[in-house]
C-alpha cells in the first residue's frame, strides 16, 4: 500500500485527495465500484493481457499505463517549475507496447511513483491557494481516471474477444 501525505484541512485539497486514493488506490465510495481503482484493476493483468493490441488500433494496455506514468512524471516537473521543456506525446503511442514480464512490472513501477508525485503535490497546502494549481490538480484526476475507465473497458473488450 502507498504511504499517503499527511491530511490537509483545506476540504477543496482534502477531496482532491480522496478522489486521487480512490482513482488509483482504494475505493473509498466516491465515484467507483469496490475493486476498481486502478492498481487493483492492473493487479491480476499479465504482460502478455497488457500487450494485446485494443481493437483496430496499436495501443495496448501497457501503452496506457506508460502514458500515465509519464504524464504524472511531466506534471509534477511543470507545477514544481523543474521541467517545462516541450513534450512529445505521441512517443509513447507510436512505441512497440509490447512487454515482458519484467518491463510490465517496471511500467506498474513506475506508475506508482507517479502516483506518489501526485500525492505529494497535493499535500502542498500552500500552492492549493492558487487557482491554477486546484485546475491542474483536478485535470492530473480527470485525466487519469479517463484512462483507468479505458483500462476498464479495454479488459471487458480482451476478455470478450479471447
Amino acid at each position: 500500500m502507498t504511504t499517503q501525505a499527511a491530511p490537509n484541512p483545506d476540504p477543496v485539497v482534502a477531496g482532491l485527495n480522496l478522489v486521487l486514493t480512490e482513482t488509483f488506490e482504494r475505493v473509498t465510495g466516491v465515484y467507483l465500484d469496490r475493486g476498481t481503482s486502478l492498481f487493483e484493476t492492473l493487479a491480476g493483468v499479465s504482460a502478455a493481457t497488457a500487450s494485446r493490441p485494443l481493437g483496430n488500433t496499436s495501443n495496448t494496455l501497457a501503452a496506457h499505463v506508460r502514458h500515465m506514468a509519464f504524464y504524472l512524471r511531466v506534471a509534477d516537473g511543470y507545477v514544481r517549475g523543474t521541467d517545462r521543456t516541450r513534450k512529445d506525446w505521441g512517443a509513447i503511442w507510436r512505441a512497440a507496447n509490447v512487454v515482458t514480464e519484467a518491463e510490465w512490472a517496471a511500467a506498474i513501477a513506475e506508475l506508482r511513483e507517479g502516483y506518489r508525485l501526485a500525492q505529494a503535490l497535493l499535500a502542498d497546502a500552500d500552492a492549493a491557494k492558487d487557482p491554477d494549481w486546484v485546475a491542474g490538480a483536478t485535470a492530473l484526476i480527470a485525466h487519469n481516471a479517463y484512462h483507468l475507465g479505458e483500462i476498464r473497458q479495454a479488459l471487458g473488450w480482451l476478455a470478450e474477444s479471447g
